[in-house]
């Protein structure tokens, strides 16, 4: 997945302006207008139109970087059994850390949560090893746990005083994991 921070900085960095990289994009088979209003998508960090692994490569190229200075890897659970106040208590955990001593404290987490978050790391780490990344040094850049809404099926009343009831709910939570190559 492009990260348009680190498009942003490579522009930065290398003075290169858009110009160029539109130069670049449409040597590869882009309309001139849909090739600008595309990177400033990117810069600005709005996938849309998504990025093709051919697109990056034109940019790594019009940048002179690797193209693995320009992505970032990503993996995500939607929709898992927790609720997101007990699985953010856990992603607070493994922010900034490198990936194994992620996978260290997840294992030692006495934390339900800790096995599902497990999981969605291992598969982002699977992501960028099939990328051909360096996973000896990669660290999870973003580690968020947006809310689910209410599981399906899980609403329940229970019973109060004079005839009252109260709603008893079941919450759900979308896990997002990003990994990211130590600089």
């Amino acid at each position: 997945m492009l990260s348009g921070e680190k498009l942003k900085g490579c522009c930065q960095a290398r003075g290169v302006g858009s110009g160029a990289l539109v130069a670049a994009l449409t040597g590869a088979g882009w309309n001139e207008q849909e090739a600008r209003r595309a990177l400033g998508n990117w810069q600005e960090g709005r996938l849309a139109p998504a990025p093709t692994l051919a697109d990056i490569d034109v940019l790594a190229r019009g940048l002179g970087v690797q193209r693995q200075e320009l992505i970032v890897w990503a993996a995500s659970h939607r929709f898992a059994p927790l609720a997101p106040r007990k699985v953010r208590l856990v992603a607070d955990l493994i922010r900034g850390r490198s990936v194994q001593d992620a996978l260290d404290l997840l294992k030692f987490a006495d934390k339900r949560a800790a096995v599902v978050l497990d999981k969605v790391l291992r598969s982002a780490m699977a992501n960028a090893d099939e990328q051909e990344a360096e996973v000896e040094q990669l660290y999870v850049r973003e580690a968020r746990v947006d809310e689910g809404g209410v599981r399906l099926n899980t609403r329940r009343w229970r019973p109060k005083d004079r005839g009252r009831a109260h709603s008893w709910t079941r919450r759900a939570s979308h896990i997002h994991v990003c990994l990211d190559v130590e600089a």
